[in-house]
Formats: structure tokens, C-alpha cells, sequence
């Protein structure tokens, strides 16, 4: 069903109209799953069998297979949404399996990540799952060395080079954010280490340490780059959206803080259309195969946030929140507009 109406809708508007979308049919699911696994593994085994060819074939392999590894973090990211198989308790195995390749513990991030959602745009509930940025105020507010520190945190090189690595191979070990909240995130941190370790282990076992060193890191630090990126510019651009708690409003935010990544084919299909992502944070539950439905079906939401690659690249240099404005500032306009550096 398109629209038929020029009259804008409200996000809560929206609501109803989403949740038409949202039932995953089991059979596309198992096909997605499996042609994202299938090529996967396929340039892993390619990779390793290219290391009696050349280290450099090999590692061009493992870098291609980033992409792949991205699009299984997708699916992972479905079944933490309730997303991707009607039965609950099948969706949460593949969710942990997932989690392995990924380096990512399922339950620690699956509630992180619904934090996220929960909070994201509201500027009093900031710090778990975000990009931290400050606004004007707070920036003004740091001493010197604070302001250093907040500007090497933002500073491309550390968020998309250095972080994403970090973060996927080193943070992702322990549950930071939740290390009190339970013996479940003990669990799935420690499950999926142990389980990282076991396939660690036998690859060195049958092939030694130039499989872990030119095949499984670079594959790794390929798709933590990618996803940091698409998270990045998901929510990081000029007008998104962010409110104080009283004005905070959660569907408002989903909608109008989430961009609309416009992303050609292959591209859109290896991040498994999440850059149609303000339709994702406005009704999460919709599966990531049936999003392209949505925006061919209602052209307002086709037309909302678009943000084209060139574009996105811009949005390396947004880094203050300006409360008066309502816009993202780069540090050079902020020092222009109220003298702070």
C-alpha cells in the first residue's frame, strides 16, 4: 500500500502503518541467513588456501570478507530486535552463534542496544551505546586537557581506525556497561570468548598463526571499521535530532535523529539495508529484508534524512551539539560562533 496523501505524519502517525511490515516470514530469513554464511565462508576457505599462493592474494580475500562479516553482524542485529524468526528461542541461538564470528556477545549487546533505542536523541541519558558528543556548553565546561581529550576521541583516525577495533576485539570481552546487571551478560561475554578461543585455537592448530594474522584480524578489523562507519553517520549528521529529557520525545527521535543512508546496490545489500535507518529506529521489529518495502511503498519516508555517501563524508567534521541552533557544529564553527577552541 503507497501513499496517498501530502499531508506529513507524525512519527506516532507512522507507528500503525509499520507495523504492517513487520512479521519475518521464516523461509526468506533462512535463505538471507544462508546467503550471507555461504559466501563467507566460501573467501575464508579461498583465503587460506591462497596463503600457499601469495600473502597478498589472502589478504585482499580477508578484506573482501569484511563486508560479508558486516552483513552477519545485521542478521545478529535482527534477532536482538525480535526481528528475524518467529520462534523466539531459535532466533536467539543463531543470534549467539552469530556473535562468535562477530566477536560480539549477543545478550550484552542485545541490551545495550536496546538502550540505546530507548534513550538515543535524549541528551540527560547519554553513554551507552553512542557516539559520545557534547554539546556546546559542555565542551566550554572541560578543562584544557578535557578539551584535547574530547577532540582525540573525535578525531577520525581514533573513531573509525583505532575504535573500532578496540571496541570489537578488546572492549567486547567484558560486559562494560552491564558488569553489575547480572550473571547472564557474565555469561554471554565468557561463552562467546570461550567459544572465540576454541576457534582461535584450531587455526593455529591446523594452519598456524598467518591464518589468525592475515585472515581472521584483517576480516575482523574490515567489518568493525564498516559497521562503526554506517552506526556513525546513522545518527552524526547536521540536523539530527536531540532534546533535553522534558522535551525528549522517543518516536520524534527515532524518525528525526536517524538518517536515511542512501547506499547503491551491492552496498545496500551487504549492510543489509540498514542505512534505511530512521525507519528502523522508528519500528525496530521490522526485518531488515522487508525496509527497501517500506520506502518504495511510502514515498515521505523515501524522501526523509536522505544522506548520500558524498554527503556522509561531511560529517567527519560535525562534533559539538548546538542546543541553540539544533544543529551538529564543527569544532572551526563552534570557535567561530562563541570564541571556544
Amino acid at each position: 500500500m503507497s501513499d496517498r496523501t501530502d499531508t506529513p505524519r507524525t512519527a506516532r502517525e507512522w507507528l500503525s502503518i509499520l507495523a504492517r511490515y513487520r512479521e519475518p516470514s521464516t523461509r526468506r530469513s533462512l535463505f538471507e541467513l544462508a546467503a550471507t554464511l555461504a559466501p563467507f565462508i566460501a573467501l575464508w576457505a579461498l583465503a587460506w588456501m591462497a596463503l600457499s599462493i601469495s600473502p597478498w592474494l589472502t589478504l585482499a580475500l580477508a578484506m573482501l570478507n569484511g563486508a560479508f562479516l558486516v552483513r552477519i553482524f545485521i542478521i545478529q542485529h535482527d534477532c536482538g530486535h525480535g526481528a528475524f524468526l518467529k520462534n523466539r528461542k531459535a532466533q536467539d541461538w543463531v543470534g549467539r552463534v552469530l556473535g562468535v564470528l562477530t566477536l560480539t556477545p549477543y545478550a550484552v549487546w542485545r541490551r545495550a542496544h536496546s538502550l540505546h533505542h530507548a534513550t538515543h536523541g535524549n541528551l540527560d541519558q547519554r553513554g551507552i551505546g553512542d557516539v559520545l558528543t557534547l554539546t556546546i556548553e559542555e565542551y566550554r565546561a572541560r578543562s584544557p586537557l578535557g578539551r584535547l581529550m574530547y577532540r582525540l576521541y573525535r578525531h577520525p583516525l581514533v573513531l573509525f581506525v583505532l575504535g573500532p577495533s578496540y571496541l570489537f576485539i578488546l572492549q567486547n570481552r567484558l560486559p562494560f556497561g552491564l558488569m553489575n546487571s547480572g550473571w547472564r551478560y557474565w555469561t554471554s561475554a565468557m561463552g562467546t570468548n570461550a567459544m572465540i578461543g576454541i576457534a582461535l585455537g584450531l587455526i593455529i592448530w591446523f594452519g598456524g598463526l598467518l591464518p589468525v594474522l592475515l585472515i581472521f584480524l584483517p576480516t575482523s578489523v574490515i567489518a568493525a571499521t564498516i559497521g562503526v562507519w554506517l552506526f556513525y553517520v546513522q545518527h552524526q549528521f547536521e540536523e539530527t535530532h536531540w532534546s533535553r529529557g522534558e522535551d525528549w520525545q522517543l518516536h520524534d527521535a527515532a524518525l528525526e535523529g536517524s538518517s536515511h543512508y542512501v547506499l547503491p546496490q551491492p552496498l545496500r545489500w551487504l549492510s543489509g539495508n540498514i542505512g534505511i535507518h530512521h525507519v528502523h529506529h522508528l519500528y525496530s521489529r521490522i526485518p531488515f529484508y522487508r525496509l527497501t518495502e517500506v520506502i518504495r511503498e511510502h514515498r515521505e519516508l523515501a524522501e526523509a534524512q536522505r544522506l548520500t555517501i558524498r554527503e556522509s563524508l561531511a560529517t567527519v567534521k560535525l562534533h559539538l551539539w548546538d542546543e541553540a541552533q539544533g544543529k551538529l557544529l564543527s569544532f572551526a564553527e563552534a570557535r567561530a560562533r562563541y570564541g571556544i577552541s
